[in-house]
């Protein structure tokens, strides 16, 4: 019986010169942005709020923290 590994190969790619860069899946055209511009302070807030909503999942600290902000964006409404 003959075993193959199958090894996932990550693609990264930056249209700018390396201030943005996304990550696909070989052979997908789907890709994720992993670094932005720092000037681009906006879109630099959505990547950390992504990366603090995952982390939530694990981490009651982060989980409380962004009750938080859900509360107080409520009220704001």
């Amino acid at each position: 019986m003959t075993v193959k590994s199958i090894e996932e190969i990550i693609i990264y790619e930056s249209p700018d010169g390396g201030k943005t860069v996304y990550s696909r899946k070989s052979g997908s055209s789907e890709r994720e942005m992993i670094k932005v511009a720092p000037e681009d302070k906006v879109a630099n807030r959505w990547l950390n709020l992504k990366q603090a909503v995952i982390m939530a999942q694990d981490d009651k600290t982060m989980d409380d923290a962004l009750q938080r902000v859900e509360i107080l964006l409520e009220l704001k409404k």
